[in-house]
């Protein structure tokens, strides 16, 4: 049982943690840190010193941005096993946007000192493919993990049925997720035979097209600057056309966790004029 001695205000607890006290308040409405003692006539709020450990690891776990909830079930784990499975948990996540912050300021650098390489550009006629596809109304915003969530689902699919890929996966992008930050995304995979219906995947039929198509080595942090050497070349050259853009993933997030890896086509939608396959 707690002394008098052990009890301390929620100032004297504020200082010792260097939790504000608006924010010990807050841990307390939400259930993250309930105080020991609550005064229910003036209702002031009264800590021990024995919550000053479980203090410390939330001030810690939320200065990594770890979410209040993830806190919450950190410090309600069963056992050390499920604690360290969470805590490891939310570090590969910080590793991983780590990773993507500094391949931005690796594309910013790249920007600043105008160092885009020049692309190849190839016209391209695609023919109609069967696939097997997922097609939503995206926020542009969510597009990152909408697409990762629905490239599982698909290849968990195809090989639950027993299904052959037949081509590289893709995506088709309407102009408005582009234009109005909420549009039409459909994410496919080729596919040899019947594929039966489950949860989001649906079989479809990709439409051909005459695309000018070049490729974007690497993960997508930086595809922008590839996006813009395309558009360019498509409007200097008087081809574009009305139709979403497509982009084909010959090496892709499930074939490699290395992004440095991954290899995008991006296809944008033209009027072809001549039989010229590739352009610089």
């Amino acid at each position: 049982m707690d002394t008098v001695s052990d009890t301390l205000t929620i100032g004297e607890f504020s200082r010792i943690t260097h939790l504000s006290v608006k924010t010990l308040r807050h841990y307390h409405q939400v259930g993250l840190l309930e105080p020991a003692h609550v005064d229910t006539r003036t209702g002031y709020r009264h800590y021990t010193t024995g919550q000053i450990p479980t203090a410390q690891v939330i001030r810690r776990f939320r200065s990594l941005d770890m979410p209040i909830e993830e806190v919450r079930a950190v410090l309600n784990a069963p056992d050390h096993e499920a604690r360290n499975a969470l805590i490891t948990s939310h570090l590969i996540r910080l590793e991983d946007e780590l990773a993507q912050t500094q391949l931005s300021v690796a594309s910013l650098r790249s920007l600043l000192e105008n160092a885009a390489a020049p692309i190849t550009v190839e016209h391209r006629t695609v023919p109609a493919t069967v696939s097997a596809g997922i097609h939503e109304t995206v926020d542009l915003e969510d597009l990152l993990p909408w697409y990762r969530g629905a490239l599982g689902e698909l290849y968990a699919s195809i090989e639950a049925q027993g299904l052959h890929q037949s081509g590289p996966s893709g995506g088709l992008f309407s102009s408005e997720i582009f234009e109005h930050e909420r549009g039409e995304v459909t994410l496919f995979v080729p596919v040899e035979g019947d594929l039966h219906p489950t949860g989001r995947v649906t079989s479809l039929v990709i439409p051909a097209a005459e695309l000018a198509v070049t490729v974007h080595c690497g993960p997508h942090t930086d595809i922008d600057v590839t996006y813009g050497a395309l558009g360019t070349y498509v409007t200097e050259h008087a081809l574009g056309v009305d139709g979403p853009v497509r982009e084909y993933y010959p090496v892709d997030a499930h074939s490699t966790r290395d992004a440095t890896s991954w290899r995008t086509e991006i296809g944008w939608p033209i009027f072809r004029t001549e039989s010229g396959d590739n352009h610089p």
